[in-house]
């Protein structure tokens, strides 16, 4: 047993320079790769999250500035609605006049041609009756005058 005890310490006095070399390696390592490489991790995830975070800063500003535009949007059209209305109103109440005064146009064209009419029927009835009574009196003396011959 104490054979393999001095075996064992001679392999660990053996195994001493790997041991060693194997922590100078894990230092040596830790400080020339690990930590530039978390450096430039850290700086990666810094410039992800910077990008993100300047990535949701546009979407709420391009959300901010669709909304204002919508709501412009919305004011303009209920201008332009109610400009539209009120033209139409104004044209209707142009044709509405327009109407009325030809109404009030023909109405006095009428009068005038009742007036012109009911004076035309007028003398026509005054040439009629004279007319009718000279040809009552030469229809008289045709016939009175075939009976006394």
């Amino acid at each position: 047993m104490e054979a393999t005890l001095h075996a064992l310490g001679g392999l660990l006095v053996k195994a001493v320079p790997t041991f060693l070399l194997v922590v100078l390696l894990h230092f040596y390592l830790k400080r020339v790769f690990f930590r530039p490489l978390a450096r430039v991790l850290e700086a990666r995830d810094q410039a992800t999250a910077g990008a993100r975070k300047l990535a949701e800063e546009s979407l709420a500003l391009a959300a901010r500035k669709t909304a204002e535009y919508e709501s412009l949007l919305r004011e303009t059209r209920a201008v332009i609605y109610r400009e539209q209305e009120e033209a139409r109103r104004c044209w209707r109440d142009q044709q509405a006049e327009a109407v009325r005064q030809a109404r009030e146009s023909a109405a006095a064209v009428v009068s005038q041609a009742r007036g012109t009419l009911g004076a035309e029927l007028a003398a026509a009835q005054r040439t009629l009756e004279g007319q009718s009574e000279a040809l009552a009196g030469r229809i008289a003396e045709a016939i009175l005058g075939r009976r006394a011959a």
